[in-house]
């Protein structure tokens, strides 16, 4: 692996050429006070130009082939100024620019805290566009971003893990699951501003990126715009209030540039009941600019945050109250209380050093670590009745089922009237059992996960002449995560028994049998404990050629990684395969891709890119069971992705618009799901941990974007996207559980059974809306003020199926024969996919500006779902009907126990931001 890497990328180092032709140059300055801008960003369109001007605002861009050709020049808190030039052979003066403020940079910062409150706690769907906004000016993406991002669309139909986070050219992507986590940065809207995004399978400078593209976020010190800004904002999403205020010097006399920013976002309850919010946010970057060629910038972030869960539900809870209903607080001491609270603390520090080695060539030399928790309280109740008030014997469905009117009489009217956690009745039940010895019947305690990850890696960029440039990266990562549960809370009592229940022996009921029975108190770590380590090396190779109609590249990328368990706890289910290091586990992976752009004229653009990738399992996804075992999925395998696609581009004056074609094949993908499964092998129950192996997936779908700038002040805009993603083979599926009787009947063999294949091909794919349509307008006053209004539609939306159910045990009994009463019209029936309702939401904003002295004062407002329609935004089968007798009697009820459980989207909704900047 070494002999290949390292000198395939040193070897770069040394192919540095020049070849100095055109020449480029102008001034920036600020309209208002005609002082020179620092920061502009000038670019050459279709070209790898480009320039940041410094403190005297000049640029001069060299090198550059001769052709018709665009200069882009952006800064945040302007409006972006293009301007044609034509190249043979000479210099082009552009002379003094000036740039005016924009109206738009409220609206996008607002648009990103919009974004980021709309943040799934899984990470799998609006999450892969939350940086889109201020990193692309993409019709299609920002009408994904900020219209389409609240019901949980997903570019292209895929999961947020196919698209690359990096800061400062370090990658943020979780190796447990390969998503990015947003919220270790959130609230830091102004310092986050500076960002590139590449679309797709576009070229990157920076990283050989995934199916999703990348966005990489610049938060050097010298590089933020100098000022103060101060802001308030409302909102009745997930936060209610939120303050930020943040200060950049710029680059000072002495060649130290310093930016400071913090947050503070809070609210009892957002949208949904009970949703408790807590964060703050301290930014710092700090950079030293040492002589022409070396910089070297500091940057720590530490974003802590809690958010209070909400809980997914069947119809039948929804219809008993409403759609804010959620199931995980109760009153205590007067106050909502959220059982279910997500608290992050993972601080990020940094340190990078920019070195120009030449006019044409640059070497980023970047290191990182992060530390810190990620915890998700939940209440334990092994000596006392489940909590939950949608536990199914406390629905009125259970009682009817079981022919009990009275009972479902009285358990409508107890759930009408309350149906939230009694925590009372837990406190009561504690204090009684303290009071003659007796250990907890219940328990608050917190899933943890502690991670210290360091990641290194040094990025070259070189320009080696006038048509061709260079990338190369090379990086190493190193995980280390603690995993365990702690007791956080003993609620009233004195101590709490460290037993599994559902052990069938003393042996199989301890969670560790090298300290049976023990008896936990607060801060104690209980349940199970382990760690998981995972190394990863990588590097990165990209050419890009750049000519007067042709521009293409290609890149390469190899990887080698590394995962492993350390059991800390000996289980008592798993007494011989917990304890100790599970077998290392390896993957060499690579990837190419390439990509053509062919300019009809200026105006009129082809472009289309091809990419083959592997890439390994993620640890989530490598070991069935890591809380209770060592386990290795069985034929654990990379993935294999396959991926074109292919836009026609127009850039008129007045039309500016993308349409894309995309076809993207996924292969031998994992997926781990853990439920408790009634109907195995016949009548068994069991608490299972599901592996779907060798799963296919395919992606096809066409892209549209749109906006046309009818009058100076009026826009028009639209939006589509068409895809279907779906299942494409039959994946093997079988299930893992503690080796007991139960399981034994069922025909697990040491706590297992294969059941083969899953009958998935062809099902859609849970993946939010596959159809998705938007058209709007803006309007932009001269005298500062703006509106603007969108309606939305979107359709086929679909259930995640249950793959147990689509195997052989729905419709075998113990005995591995089919039921005597199996119906295969009626089992085709019961196993349909559910598609949810088609619906259309219209959203509104507008916002104002003025200019007080060298101050500016902007007010900007949106209110999504005007109309407050209610829709499903997402849902899954219940695993608990596994077999075909159980599914029919469940669904041949007018109110299903086991009903499909779904989310829905929010109501009518509103956003108000003021800020201050000067």
């Amino acid at each position: 692996m070494r002999k290949i890497i390292f000198p395939m990328f040193f070897s770069l180092f040394l192919a540095i050429g020049v070849n100095a032709q055109n020449v480029v140059k102008g001034i920036v300055t600020d309209s208002d006070s005609q002082n020179p801008l620092q920061g502009v960003l000038v670019t050459i369109l279709s070209t790898t130009s480009s320039q940041t001007t410094g403190a005297n605002g000049v640029f001069n861009l060299k090198n550059v082939p001769n052709g018709s050709y665009i200069v882009e020049m952006k800064l945040i808190g302007y409006e972006t100024q293009n301007f044609p030039i034509e190249l043979s052979g000479k210099t082009v003066d552009l002379g003094t620019i000036l740039f005016y403020k924009s109206l738009s940079e409220d609206l996008d910062l607002s648009l990103i805290t919009i974004t980021d409150d709309e943040l799934n706690d899984d990470g799998g769907a609006a999450d892969n566009i939350a940086g889109l906004l201020q990193a692309t000016q993409d019709i299609f993406l920002r009408t994904a971003a900020f219209e389409f991002s609240s019901s949980f669309f997903s570019i292209k139909g895929l999961d947020s893990g196919n698209g690359k986070v990096l800061i400062n050219g370090i990658e943020m992507n979780k190796l447990f699951d390969g998503r990015a986590q947003w919220s270790n940065w959130g609230g830091l809207n102004d310092v986050l501003r500076n960002q590139e995004f590449n679309n797709g399978l576009s070229a990157s400078n920076y990283t050989f990126g995934g199916v999703l593209g990348s966005t990489n976020i610049n938060t050097r010190a010298s590089q933020q715009r100098p000022g103060v800004r101060i802001s308030y904002a409302s909102s009745n999403r997930s936060y209610v209030h939120r303050m930020m205020a943040t200060y950049s010097t710029g680059i000072m006399e002495d060649g130290w540039s310093f930016t400071f920013s913090g947050s503070r976002r809070a609210g009892n309850e957002g949208f949904n009941e009970g949703s408790s919010y807590d964060a703050y946010s301290l930014f710092a970057s700090i950079e030293k600019k040492i002589n022409k060629k070396h910089s070297i910038n500091f940057t720590s972030i530490f974003a802590p945050n809690k958010r209070g869960k909400s809980s997914p539900n069947t119809q039948e809870v929804y219809d008993l109250k409403d759609i804010r209903y959620n199931e995980y607080w109760g009153f205590l001491n007067g106050r909502k209380t959220n059982s279910r609270v997500k608290d992050v603390e993972e601080p990020i520090l940094m340190l990078n050093h920019y070195w120009d080695i030449s006019e044409n060539t640059s070497i980023y030399t970047n290191v990182a670590y992060q530390f810190g928790k990620i915890g998700n309280s939940r209440l334990d109740f092994n000596g006392g009745a489940n909590p939950s008030p949608v536990y199914y014997q406390n629905l009125p469905s259970y009682f009817v089922r079981n022919e009990n009117l009275v009972g479902a009489y009285e358990s409508l009217q107890n759930f009408q009237n309350n149906g939230q956690i009694d925590w009372n009745r837990i406190y009561d039940a504690n204090i009684t059992n303290a009071s003659v010895g007796i250990q907890n019947a219940y328990v608050l305690y917190e899933d943890r996960n502690d991670d210290k990850q360091f990641t290194f890696n040094s990025i070259l960029n070189s320009q080696i002449n006038k048509n061709i440039t260079l990338n190369a990266k090379l990086e190493y990562k190193r995980l280390r995560s603690s995993n365990f549960a702690e007791v956080m809370d003993l609620l009233g009592g004195i101590g709490y028994l460290d037993i599994d229940n559902f052990g069938e022996d003393a042996n199989q009921q301890q969670n560790n049998l090298q300290n049976p029975n023990r008896i936990v108190g607060v801060g104690d770590k209980f349940r199970y404990n382990f760690n998981l380590n995972s190394d990863v090396t990588s590097a990165f190779i990209q050419s890009q050629f750049k000519y007067n109609k042709v521009d293409f590249f290609a890149a390469a990328s190899v990887s080698q990684t590394t995962h492993q368990r350390e059991g800390l706890y000996q289980n008592g289910g798993f007494p011989n395969n917990s304890l100790g290091l599970s077998k290392k586990l390896n993957f060499t992976n690579f990837g190419l891709k390439g990509g053509a752009t062919y300019k009809i004229t200026g105006r009129h653009l082809l472009d289309a890119n091809v990419a083959y990738m592997t890439q390994a399992p993620t640890i989530r996804n490598s070991f069935s069971n890591s809380r209770e075992n060592n386990n290795v999925v069985e034929n654990l395998q990379s993935e294999k992705i396959f991926s074109v696609d292919a836009s026609y581009i127009l850039r008129s004056p007045i039309v500016t618009s993308r349409i894309t074609g995309f076809y993207t094949y996924i292969q031998d993908a994992t997926e781990i799901s853990f439920y408790f499964a009634d109907g195995i092998g016949g009548d068994n129950t069991a608490f299972v941990q599901e592996v779907l192996s060798g799963i296919d997936k395919k992606h096809l779908g066409v892209e549209l974007g749109l906006e046309a700038q009818v009058t100076p002040t009026i826009k028009l805009k639209g939006a589509a996207s068409i895809g279907q993603y779906t299942y494409d083979n039959n994946p093997n599926i079988y299930l893992t559980s503690e080796d007991n009787s139960q399981t034994q009947i069922a025909g697990f063999t040491n706590g297992s059974k294969n059941f083969g294949e899953s009958k998935l091909k062809d099902f859609r794919l849970a993946a939010g809306p596959q159809s998705a349509y938007s058209v709007g307008f803006e309007y932009r006053d001269p005298d500062y003020w703006y509106f603007g209004a969108t309606t939305n539609f979107f359709s086929n939306i679909y259930v995640d199926v249950a793959p147990l159910n689509r195997s052989s045990n729905f419709y075998t009994d113990a005995d591995g024969l089919p039921f005597a009463d199996y119906d295969p019209e009626l089992a085709r029936e019961l196993l349909q996919q559910e598609r949810f309702d088609d619906y259309m939401v219209v959203n509104l904003m507008g916002g104002k500006s003025w200019k007080i002295g060298d101050k500016f004062i902007s007010v900007f407002a949106t209110v999504n779902n005007l109309f407050n329609q209610e829709y499903k935004s997402g849902g899954f089968e219940q695993g608990r009907n596994a077999n075909f007798r159980q599914l029919r009697d469940d669904k041949a009820l007018d109110t299903p126990v086991f009903g499909n459980k779904y989310w829905y989207g929010r109501g009518t909704t509103y956003f108000l931001n003021v800020n201050l900047r000067f």
